[in-house]
């Protein structure tokens, strides 16, 4: 077998193990978000379905695909069947971009050596922030499409939320861009070769938290889930899904998270890399797999802590907070870097 067709065979098989471990992780990141949410509220979670009720969420999904699938009469039909899908299939693409392991390196499956990436794209940083910008349009068009009050205004908030906190993501990753001199996130993980105080997290601190409290306006997820916001909208842009389209949302939802959670790692926290140099011999997608885990936990405590700011405040805390400090960080970035240049 040439070593063409040993790339091609080994871009396949990561091309679809890839998205079934997110999957299979963002099943497991329902379950333990409901564990948390009982926990942080005095109560148990889920019990019966699997030992400790970890197959709940595979329940659910055979539950959602049985339902049947409701479309309002004076809706757009088929815009109204086509948003799940744009909310859903950008976030995979992200996927394909990011490095879970070494990249040219020396590692080779029975003889055949392979890259820990699906695919080697210069600007891998850039097509995070235009998928994401994307997957928001299936949120707008399916609140627009229902031919609901509440969803429409729900679609409306995910838009201006949309613009309000991409700006700020966008300048943030810029200051890493900075450092990195490079767009593509394998430069930018190796740019953080080292031990974890070499990564970018302590001279990027300010972007760093900048870009995850934006990320959680990107998720939805409270403090920030006005698209949905259940006391005043129903369930915003959700109120007329059901079955397996409303599956789909809630679905793409967590695994956003998941993705963002990657690019969070990928950008401030050493990617793939160990924390130390003495734990090296550790496989780089165990640590980028830990500090996932990490990250989503933080994501879930934020969730089931903080509770949810009113419209005025989302929109004041994004133009006139954190867009300012990510326009901060990024000229004090090139100011550094010129005059160590």
């Amino acid at each position: 077998m040439s070593d063409p067709v040993a790339q091609l065979i080994f871009l396949i098989i990561k091309a679809i193990v890839m998205p079934v471990l997110i999957i299979l992780i963002v099943a497991f990141a329902i379950f333990f978000e409901r564990k948390f949410a009982g926990f942080f509220a005095g109560r148990v979670g889920p019990t019966y379905l699997g030992p400790w009720g970890s197959l709940q969420s595979f329940g659910d999904i055979f539950k959602l695909i049985s339902k049947e699938d409701l479309i309002p009469a004076k809706s757009d039909k088929p815009v109204f069947k086509l948003a799940p899908y744009i909310a859903f299939v950008p976030v995979f693409l992200v996927m394909a971009v990011i490095p879970f392991g070494p990249v040219g390196g020396e590692a080779n499956l029975f003889g055949y050596r392979f890259d820990y990436v699906i695919a080697s794209f210069d600007a891998g940083l850039v097509l995070f922030l235009a998928m994401g910008a994307m997957a928001v349009y299936g949120v707008v068009l399916g609140g627009w499409s229902s031919n609901s009050n509440y969803s429409l205004l729900g679609g409306l908030r995910a838009g201006a939320q949309m613009i309000s906190y991409e700006l700020a993501m966008g300048f943030s990753a810029a200051g890493v861009m900075l450092m990195a001199g490079s767009m593509s996130l394998i430069d930018i993980v190796d740019g953080q070769a080292g031990n974890f105080w070499d990564w970018y997290w302590i001279p990027q601190i300010v972007g760093g938290l900048v870009f995850f409290v934006a990320s959680i306006a990107e998720l939805n997820r409270t403090p920030f889930d006005l698209a949905e916001a259940e006391q005043e909208l129903v369930a915003g842009h959700l109120t007329e899904y059901s079955g397996m389209r409303w599956g789909m949302f809630y679905f793409a939802e967590y695994v956003n998270l998941v993705v963002v959670s990657m690019i969070v790692s990928t950008l401030y926290l050493g990617g793939w890399r160990a924390p130390l140099e003495v734990l090296d011999f550790i496989p780089g997608p165990i640590w980028l797999f830990l500090k996932i885990c990490f990250l989503i936990f933080v994501y879930m405590w934020v969730r089931w802590t903080i509770i949810r700011y009113r419209y005025n405040q989302l929109m004041s805390i994004g133009w006139k907070v954190l867009l300012p400090l990510s326009i901060a960080n990024l000229l004090v970035t090139a100011v550094v870097i010129s005059a160590v240049n």
